[in-house]
């Protein structure tokens, strides 16, 4: 649905003003809440017009620190911006972690995390993709800011109901332990968020990060100094690490450092600058570019390579095999006759692992890739463990020529590191448990000799407290019988209220007119549903709100003589007619019945507006 507000020229002259100086694009949020929320604070300045606040944002620095607070209000909390959380989950992350091999370690920097919601919401994506055990396992999440205080909550990591309406419920059971109405995050998870203080303009960054999240956090600093800051945090970032910015920041002016993954989603990655990351092969040109010439030297290529100890094979970069040693040949049972023969149609392809795919990987981001842990099982009760290294070979003219695919037998270095693992466990266990029983014996003793003590003094305690007990349940009774009468009364006072309430309120509802009650302070204390029906506008929206700050159709200002002489005169009764926009959009002439409201001394105490639309 369309923002129902009209353009207004000067109001979008701020807009372009703080994309201009600042960077930060609100133009795609809505125009009513929007406005809104910074007439709110032109108010708070004192300052009426849109072009007089531009001049005062361009003299007084600190001010787009307030607009940003009052712009942003209410907005942050857990999986703020829904959707791009879900893409970072679904996308980003299983890319980055199929970059990985599966033990290495994840490291995350959450930048400007305030009270730690954006870092929990970090722990349980991470957690829901590599599961609680791998999540515990690998996954470190620093979490930093400048705010001790909103640090000192981060770590308690408790929160109330309501800053919980972002967690799914399935998430929300799983991941919070309910204590006195209050939530607290799992404490095996918490472990791996660590909090501490850091300045992003001052300190240095934290080092060797796979995926950095600063939301929302840019935006309160200049562009020199965001500069600096994203300098930061490409330093901080791994080769092809991810970076995830706040829905308003939009990096335009940093392309050379950061490539976007989403630009919608504000997603992107670091940009590796060369290729290959320093993995380069010896072409034909550069071989035979010598002062001595070495005569039979193809054949001694093709013999050198033929008589590797290491299994490799060379596919071109139409993926046919085009080489392979004589130890590649034994391992995999390849022949003459498969020379020439694409990859897909070869057992090679997809045993001892899945190949096509790295090769594609390797060839497309001419990289070097390495595989861990592969095993194969060539026979029952044999099995074989290899680390496949591919070499994507580059010609001289730039152009991927194919990829050279090595396979090293690491079975022996893989049982021995097994057998050891196995014996470091056996120790470890057996000298835990004599160290756990030593401790239980010498805490045995020392708790047997304490109880001892202690059911001595609790049996004099006992005494004393019981005769304590006697005296105090005398005390109690008295005390219940009078709290039991005045219980009585309240119940019947309250039920007397109810009854008011509900007459009162059924009086409000019963009139189509639009009925609104103010105060002495022009607030809004009674918003009837003829009010809201004509003004689109509810009522937990209105009440409370000073009457001349409701956006609302009708021209309010227009209102202030007339309401300020119903406060100052008890017997004050006026009508007037006003032409209006109701909430379809439509114009209309309303006429407006302006009352003073008296109290039993007979004293102005507020204002009643009654409002009907002239058919």
């Amino acid at each position: 649905m369309s923002d129902p507000v009209k353009p207004d020229d000067d109001f979008e002259e701020v807009l372009r003003y703080l994309k201009e100086s600042r960077g930060f694009d609100f133009t795609g949020y809505k125009r009513t809440s929007l406005m809104r929320r910074v007439r709110h604070r032109m108010s708070q300045v004192g300052i009426d017009g849109h072009v007089d606040y531009i001049d005062h944002l361009q003299v007084n620095a600190d001010e787009f620190n307030a607009l940003f607070n009052t712009i942003l209000i209410n907005v942050t909390g857990f999986f703020r911006d829904t959707e791009a959380w879900d893409y970072l989950r679904d996308e980003v992350l299983s890319a980055l972690l199929v970059e990985r091999a599966p033990d290495d370690p994840i490291r995350v920097w959450s930048a400007g995390c305030a009270s730690g919601e954006e870092a929990y919401s970090l722990a349980m994506v991470l957690a829901e993709v590599l599961g609680p055990e791998r999540f515990r396992q690998r996954v470190k999440i620093y979490a930093t800011d400048v705010d001790e205080e909103a640090l000192a909550h981060a770590r308690h990591a408790v929160y109330a109901e309501r800053e919980l309406t972002g967690v799914p419920p399935d998430m929300l059971a799983k991941y919070f332990e309910q204590h006195n109405g209050r939530y607290a995050f799992r404490k095996d998870l918490r472990r791996c968020v660590i909090f501490g203080r850091n300045d992003l303009v001052q300190d240095a960054p934290i080092s060797r990060i796979d995926l950095l999240v600063c939301r929302n956090t840019l935006m309160y600093f200049n562009q020199e100094t965001q500069t600096r800051i994203l300098g930061r945090f490409h330093f901080a970032l791994m080769p092809r690490g991810v970076l995830f910015l706040g829905k308003a920041e939009m990096l335009l002016s940093h392309s050379r450092t950061f490539d976007p993954i989403d630009l919608k989603r504000r997603i992107f990655r670091k940009t590796v600058t060369g290729i290959g990351g320093g993995t380069h092969f010896v072409t034909q040109a550069f071989v035979q570019d010598r002062r001595i010439d070495v005569g039979g030297l193809d054949q001694l290529r093709e013999h050198a390579f033929s008589a590797s100890p290491v299994a490799q094979v060379v596919v071109t970069g139409d993926d046919v095999l085009a080489l392979a040693n004589r130890q590649a040949e034994s391992m995999f049972g390849l022949t003459v006759k498969d020379i020439g023969r694409p990859l897909r149609d070869l057992d090679l392809s997809y045993r001892p692992v899945e190949l096509r795919g790295y090769v594609e990987q390797s060839r497309v981001e001419r990289r070097a890739l390495r595989i861990k842990e592969v095993e194969w099982s060539r026979s029952p009760g044999e099995s074989l463990w290899f680390e496949v290294h591919l070499n994507p070979l580059v010609g001289g003219d730039n152009k991927i020529l194919g990829v050279s695919i090595v396979f090293h037998d690491v079975t022996s270095a893989r049982r021995l590191l097994d057998d050891l693992e196995y014996a470091n466990r056996q120790l470890e266990s057996a000298y835990e448990e004599l160290q756990s029983t030593n401790e239980e014996l010498e805490t045995t003793n020392e708790e047997l000799q304490s109880t001892v003590e202690e059911l001595e003094t609790t049996n004099e305690e006992l005494q004393s407290t019981n005769e304590e007990l006697e005296t105090m349940n005398e005390e109690l009774q008295s005390t219940n019988d009078e709290l039991q009468t005045i219980n009585d009364t309240l119940r019947e006072r309250t039920q007397e209220l109810d009854q008011v309430n509900d007459f009162l309120e059924s009086i409000l509802t019963s009139l189509r007119a639009g009925v609104v009650v103010l105060d002495l302070q022009l607030r809004v204390i009674a918003w009837n549903r003829g009010a809201e029906d004509l003004w689109g506008v509810r009522r937990d929206e209105a009440e409370g709100q000073h009457l001349f700050n409701l956006d609302i159709g009708l021209p309010v200002a227009d209102l202030r003589q007339v309401v300020r002489q119903a406060l100052s005169d008890a017997s004050f009764l006026t009508e007037v007619k006003l032409e209006a926009v109701n909430r379809k959009g439509r114009g209309v002439v309303v006429r407006v019945v302006c009352s003073s409201l008296r109290s039993n001394l007979g004293k102005p105490n507020g204002a009643i507006l009654v409002m009907e639309q002239n058919d």
